[in-house]
C-alpha cells in the first residue's frame, strides 16, 4: 500500500485558510496535557458507548467502523473492546488507493495487525465488511457538522455514493473551529467530544 489517513496529501480542501486552520488544531491537539488526554478519552469512550448501545438496538446485526488512533486522535481502545464484549461487530478502515474509497476489514480487540505503509496498524485479516455506521476522528469541526480532515479526502471519497452509512465525528471539544464546508462536503449525523454532542 502507498498511501495512508495517517498522511497530509494533496489537500482536497484547498486554500491557505484551512491549511492553517488544520496545522494550528494539529498543534493544539498534540498539546493536550496527557492527564486531561486520558480523562477525556475515558469520558468520550462513555459517550460512544451510549450512542452505540442505542445505534446497535436499532441494527442488531449492523457492523460499526471505527479508527485506529494515530497523531493524537481520542483513543477509544477500551470503548472497543467493551463494545465487542457486548457482541457488536467492529470494522477498521484500510487505504486501498490515494483516489479510492476506503475499504473496511472486520475486526476485533486483540486480533493480529499489521502496518501500512506509513506506520498505522490495518488488521491482518482482509475480510471485507459494509459497516452501517462510521466513528470518524477529526482533526476540527464546526457547528454545521463539517469535517476537517487530513486533507486525503478518503472519507470524502467514501462517503459520496448516496446509500452511505450513519456517520459520527469523534473530537475533543476543542478541534470545534469557524470554516466553510466545501461543496464536496458531506455533514456528519453527529460529532461526540469529551464535553458535548452536536
Amino acid at each position: 500500500m502507498t498511501s495512508s489517513i495517517a498522511c497530509d496529501a494533496r489537500d482536497a480542501t484547498p486554500g491557505p485558510d484551512k491549511a492553517q486552520l488544520r496545522r494550528a488544531l494539529l498543534a493544539t491537539r498534540q498539546a493536550i496535557d496527557p492527564a486531561h488526554r486520558r480523562n477525556w478519552d475515558a469520558e468520550l469512550g462513555k459517550r460512544v458507548i451510549a450512542w452505540a448501545s442505542g445505534w446497535g438496538l436499532a441494527y442488531p446485526d449492523g457492523t460499526l467502523g471505527v479508527y485506529w488512533p494515530i497523531r493524537g486522535e481520542p483513543d477509544l481502545q477500551p470503548a472497543y473492546a467493551e463494545l465487542t464484549a457486548r457482541g457488536m461487530r467492529l470494522a477498521l478502515p484500510v487505504v486501498i488507493d490515494v483516489d479510492s474509497p476506503l475499504r473496511f476489514v472486520g475486526w476485533s480487540p486483540g486480533e493480529a495487525m499489521v502496518k501500512d505503509g506509513f506506520g498505522v496498524a490495518i488488521p491482518a485479516s482482509y475480510v471485507t465488511v459494509i459497516p452501517q455506521a462510521l466513528l470518524i476522528p477529526c482533526v476540527g469541526f464546526n457547528r454545521n457538522k463539517i469535517r476537517l480532515g487530513y486533507g486525503g479526502g478518503f472519507y470524502d471519497r467514501t462517503l459520496a455514493p448516496l446509500a452511505r452509512p450513519q456517520t459520527v465525528g469523534i473530537a475533543y471539544s476543542c478541534a470545534l473551529a469557524e470554516f466553510d464546508g466545501a461543496a464536496h462536503d458531506i455533514a456528519l449525523d453527529a460529532v461526540i467530544t469529551e464535553a458535548m454532542s452536536l
